[in-house]
């Protein structure tokens, strides 16, 4: 297949829209279920991206949850305990533990379930039972995978009355080193982004005086590093535990990004808070409107009172934070530092360098300058 008649475009009006293939080779995927949209598309080869380029450098099955061309969530599969079960609403009837791919997935939807609402999905691997079950139950788009087990495609085909989008990639598909793209009727050009997001050995080279980067942090960075090289810039994303915490995406100042990446992480720290996760919802209630309800509870009619905030924000550390750019002034770290950021991960080369690290080193957070920008539009 050389091309592929979309629907429509970004919106109903741009009736003209397809994807395809220039010269003679073939489109590397195939549509097993559903007609996949144009925004589809954008997504599903955005998040494929993400999850291949994690599951190389970490060697660990990953998930990520799309939305707009920007991440809500990504993580790594790492088993889940009993709270975070019910954290990520894992149905107590699922054994996500025996498939880290699930686990993946469960810790990408749970980054920001609010924003994952309608989500676009990509898997490293094969698309297993198990993980098909825990996509059944959340309202999604689509999803993209190298491949899928008999079973899982069944379950995925039972959803949105049978219209879900599955969508199969090659794997071993890579494209041209030169990519374009058309702007007004212009053409830009340009060489792939294939560097990688850190070198190792910087984690050796940290430019404050707290030089100590656990084997989790080290993970974490890379995980947030991968994220935002697949994020709407300016982006800065917060990662523990093999999951993303916040997503900060497409701002316009550094500031913001900070703000918005910790605010959404803070709200999912909070939903670790006992009164949160012992929420009692009556069984009709579906997981939208209970989404819906926590975040309510968390910002508007707060069930924990301001103190309680304090307290439970304030003994939660060893958060990574990753930026795609260089921090231009000190008063970003500032507010991470609120968000119990103890590690972070950016390229430097800002004229005010030195008073960021000054602000690190006051708070004893563990910084290292990777060098590499990671804009992306």
């Amino acid at each position: 297949m050389k091309e592929y008649k979309l629907k429509y475009g970004c919106n109903p009006d741009q009736s003209q829209a397809k994807i395809f293939m220039s010269g003679e080779k073939d489109l590397p995927i195939e549509i097993l279920n559903g007609r996949p949209g144009y925004i589809n598309f954008l997504d599903a080869l955005n998040s494929w991206q993400l999850v291949r380029e994690l599951k190389k450098a970490l060697n660990i099955p990953s998930a990520t949850s799309f939305k707009h061309v920007s991440p809500a969530g990504a993580a790594l599969g790492i088993p889940l305990n009993d709270n975070e079960k019910k954290l990520f609403f894992v149905d107590e009837n699922i054994n996500v533990n025996s498939s880290p791919l699930a686990c993946a997935y469960a810790r990408a939807r749970g980054t920001d379930r609010l924003s994952s609402f309608g989500d676009w999905i990509a898997l490293s691997d094969e698309c297993d039972e198990v993980t098909a079950m825990l996509i059944k139950h959340e309202v999604s788009d689509g999803v993209i995978a190298p491949s899928y087990s008999s079973e899982a495609l069944e379950i995925l085909k039972s959803k949105r009355k049978g219209n879900y989008s599955i969508v199969k990639i090659d794997e071993n598909y890579e494209p041209e080193l030169i990519e374009r793209r058309e702007v007004f009727g212009i053409t830009f050009e340009q060489s792939r982004s294939t560097a990688p997001v850190i070198e190792p050995e910087k984690f050796n080279n940290a430019v404050t005086k707290n030089k100590n980067f656990t084997d989790e942090a080290k993970r974490d960075l890379i995980l947030a590093l991968i994220t935002l090289k697949y994020t709407q810039s300016n982006s800065v994303c917060c990662t523990r535990n093999g999951q993303t915490l916040g997503v900060g995406a497409g701002q316009q100042s550094r500031l913001h990004c900070v703000k918005l990446a910790c605010e959404k992480a803070d709200l999912r720290i909070l939903r670790e808070h006992p009164k949160i996760l012992n929420l009692n919802f009556d069984a009709n209630i579906g997981r939208p409107e209970r989404d819906n309800a926590i975040n309510i509870y968390l910002t508007e009619n707060k069930i924990l009172s301001d103190d309680e905030i304090h307290e439970w924000l304030e003994n939660y550390k060893g958060v990574s934070l990753g930026s795609d750019a260089f921090f231009p002034f000190p008063d970003n770290i500032e507010r991470a530092t609120k968000s119990g950021v103890s590690y972070i991960a950016q390229p430097g080369g800002s004229i005010r360098d030195d008073l960021v690290i000054k602000a690190c080193d006051e708070k004893n957070i563990a910084m290292v300058m990777t060098g590499h920008r990671l804009f992306h539009h």
